[in-house]
């Protein structure tokens, strides 16, 4: 590299390509997998990458343990492996709430080590809910803690993090292009990297137990958790959705027969339209296209003189109880739920009218939450963003329907008739068994993970239009788009080039000052595009600085892999965008603990790589 790569036009058109997708994870303007695809058909069209091997991510074992890993977890997730955890935690814990703090960082950072880092948040949001609820500690207290954690905890095995699953078939496409003389690096073992997480999460479990009181945000007691047996407390508080359920008649000269639903709702002062009974069928959450006629039953939310004058001004009659909705709107049977929006979800862009929530899953939305602030008027309207908490109110049987799909989170504790848990064994032996033969076989990693997936689906813990719905495939599509990306910076010498720079810039430092720097450049590209994107762009770079510097390549790779994950500051994590709602956590709570984390964070990954390899 002493003798000086020239600039060419493939590098420049790379370089390009990966300065415009940083801009565009910054704002947003194209969606992520859409962005992945556009630059995949750049790279094919431009001819940087070669047609036979544009694709080869789609194939690549990274995408297939992923996939995989995400069957298993809501394998663990439909039989109730977790459904015991909060008793067992608040057991242990004996009420001290930073011992509490400690169980659950450190249960939910072990978990992260074998399951997805976004599917441990998603699995514990509603467990943490019920701690808060029995214990009277504030939701945010618990949240940010478990968040950090989880994303420590995924760093101890290489599955545990999609940074980490990519990393070996990074090197592979990075071995085919080490310059003469170089060696080739090996594969990463299942737990190679154990030493390295176990050190990170140890560090943040010590952080949150000394630190935290200090820092943790101030509590009016927003956060609190949320469960079937005090909706209304809660909700009337948080969102002011109050009142009683009422019923009344359509008479047959009121001026709303012939008005649809959706038109109702729109006049100012309606009440919350949450049933309706048309002849012999009853339902809840009614679409917005459902015309009303006479005799006609609505069920609204409401307090009950507003209720009642708004009744008589259109002429409907108000009936004495719930003689027709009682059973339907019983508490064992449906009721109010708070849900977060998935980084992943397809409701992102969309109006909350678009969405036809009532349509599609019978289940009404109430009001909007984003960042501290409620929408409860006119809400139609509203685009969705990650992060955001919808209140919901439907059946719960519908609810968990409706969640299946996992475009958003159902943080309180409701009912659940479609777990499994007859089949809790079966889905604790196939997820032991796949662990197993990672470790011990000579199996690729997907094959042994892929059979403990088939297993939870021969033996009926889940079926297969579940574990197609449990794979986000916004996920896959943005890695298998980003991986040729990757290659076609170290193909076309793109990331040797700006090695060569950095060196340049740097002067002669030891290796120990460029791997700092390669953690911390990293770090910077994982809070302006997603960590698969940082490390598929600074893996292939950081080989070549390591190359330049006489350093070892496989430890320049690991600081940059495991610093992909170094996001404790920005709700671009997926972990930290599931629980910045639901506690209530602004941009200064994020900073105000994050910062210094990834301060330890980079000084305990480098020194730990050095000592482990």
């Amino acid at each position: 590299m002493s003798g000086g790569l020239t600039l060419t036009s493939e590098m420049m058109l790379v370089l390009g390509l990966v300065l415009f997708t940083m801009v565009m994870f910054t704002v947003e303007w194209i969606r992520s997998d859409v962005l992945a695809l556009l630059v995949l058909v750049a790279l094919g069209v431009s001819g940087v990458v070669p047609g036979d091997q544009l694709f080869v991510g789609f194939a690549g074992d990274a995408v297939i343990a992923i996939m995989a890993m995400m069957i298993l977890g809501a394998g663990l997730d439909r039989t109730g492996v977790l459904g015991g955890a909060a008793a067992f935690m608040l057991k242990l814990s004996n009420g001290d709430e930073r011992r509490l703090i400690l169980i659950l960082c450190g249960i939910t950072g072990l978990v992260s080590a074998v399951v997805q880092n976004p599917a441990v948040a998603a699995l514990f949001l509603p467990v943490v809910s019920r701690i808060s609820t029995r214990t009277g500690v504030p939701i945010s207290r618990l949240l940010l803690p478990m968040a950090s954690c989880i994303i420590l905890g995924g760093t101890m095995t290489m599955v545990g993090n999609s940074p980490q699953i990519l990393l070996n078939d990074l090197l592979v496409a990075v071995n085919r292009n080490l310059p003469s003389g170089a060696s080739t690096m090996d594969p990463v073992g299942m737990f190679g990297v154990s030493p390295i997480g176990l050190s990170l999460l140890l560090m943040g479990l010590g952080f949150f137990y000394w630190f935290w009181p200090k820092l943790q945000p101030p509590s009016d007691d927003e956060g609190a958790a949320v469960n079937p047996g005090t909706t209304e407390v809660y909700f009337e508080q948080m969102y002011g959705i109050e009142g009683e359920m009422i019923e009344m008649r359509v008479l047959a000269d009121s001026p709303l027969i012939g008005t649809s639903i959706g038109d109702l709702e729109k006049t100012p002062g309606t009440p919350l339209i949450l049933a309706i009974k048309s002849g012999d069928e009853s339902r809840l959450a009614p679409p917005a296209d459902l015309i009303i006629a006479k005799d006609t039953i609505l069920g609204v939310l409401g307090q009950t003189g507003e209720v009642q004058h708004w009744a008589n001004a259109r002429l409907l009659r108000c009936l004495k109880g719930t003689p027709h909705f009682a059973a339907m709107f019983n508490p064992a049977n449906a009721g109010v739920s708070e849900a977060v929006v998935t980084p992943s979800s397809r409701f992102i862009g969309h109006t909350v009218g678009e969405l036809r929530l009532r349509k599609r899953f019978g289940v009404s939305m109430l009001a909007l939450g984003r960042g501290g602030t409620i929408y409860r008027d006119d809400i139609r309207g509203k685009s969705v963003r990650a992060g955001d908490i919808l209140v919901l109110h439907g059946a719960w049987r519908d609810l968990s329907h409706a969640a299946e799909d996992r475009d958003f989170v159902v943080v309180t504790d409701y009912p659940k008739n479609e777990e499994r848990p007859h089949r809790i064994r079966h889905a604790l032996v196939f997820f032991a068994l796949s662990m197993t033969m990672a470790l011990l076989s000579n199996l690729p990693l997907p094959v042994a993970l892929l059979a403990g997936a088939v297993g939870m689906l021969l033996t009926g813990v889940l079926n297969m239009d579940e574990a197609y719905r449990a794979i986000n495939w916004k996920t896959i599509f943005l890695m298998a788009s980003l991986i040729p990306l990757g290659s076609a910076m170290d193909a076309t010498g793109a990331a040797a080039w700006v090695a060569q720079e950095m060196m340049l810039a740097m002067g002669n430092v030891p290796p120990w000052a460029l791997q700092i720097a390669v953690a911390v450049l990293t770090t910077l590209f994982a809070q302006v595009m997603s960590n698969v994107g940082a490390t598929i762009v600074m893996v292939p770079m950081s080989v070549n600085i390591a190359l330049a510097a006489n350093g070892d390549p496989i430890v320049f790779a690991l600081v940059a892999t495991l610093s992909a994950s170094n996001n404790f500051t920005s709700a671009a994590n997926p972990v930290l965008s599931l629980v910045t709602g639901p506690a209530g956590y602004t941009g200064r709570d994020l900073m105000r603990s994050g910062l210094p984390l990834s301060a330890a964070y980079i000084v305990i990954a480098v020194v730990m790589v050095n000592l482990t390899f």
